[in-house]
């Protein structure tokens, strides 16, 4: 919680007060204005709530994504610290249990998920194509790699 009370969460969270009261405010100046007739103003009347509550929910995510880092950070120099277990169960991926793959922990923060590359068609070392197109293109490829600082530009071909 420290982490939050910095000059610069400060002055995010003066930020935030300021903006949510001035959205909100305007919002009920909105109100009356509809009242007194003005029929547009009943959309921005409307409109300034969501931006304050667009405000608030900004700053909850970032004050939820610095606590989480803070943990993550004291887990991290915890586990330095501890031992490094080298047993065979440890080694094959298994629990506590005995469950093996159970996947990381649930209080732990997952590593990203990226996907496969997929290859159309592989093709052999020596395989000549049959597409001249493709062939050129390679070509040019492989000249741009074996000139490194030339632009795209200066291809002979």
């Amino acid at each position: 919680m420290k982490r939050l009370w910095t000059p610069a969460w400060i002055a995010r969270h003066v930020a935030m007060v300021v903006l949510v009261t001035t959205f909100l405010g305007l919002g009920w100046w909105q109100v009356s204005r509809a009242a007194a007739g003005n029929a547009i103003s009943w959309g921005y009347a409307v409109e300034w709530p969501i931006f304050a509550g667009f405000v608030v929910f900004v700053w909850w995510r970032e004050v939820r994504h610095t606590l989480r880092e803070q943990d993550t950070a004291v887990e991290q120099a915890g586990d330095a610290t501890a031992a490094p277990d080298t047993s065979a169960d440890a080694a094959c991926g298994a629990d506590e249990a005995g469950a093996v793959g159970a996947g990381p922990e649930p209080d732990r923060p997952r590593p990203g998920i990226r996907r496969p590359v997929r290859v159309a068609r592989a093709t052999a070392v020596g395989e000549v194509s049959d597409d001249a197109d493709l062939a050129a293109y390679n070509r040019y490829l492989s000249w741009l790699n074996a000139n490194p600082g030339a632009k795209p530009g200066d291809y002979p071909g």
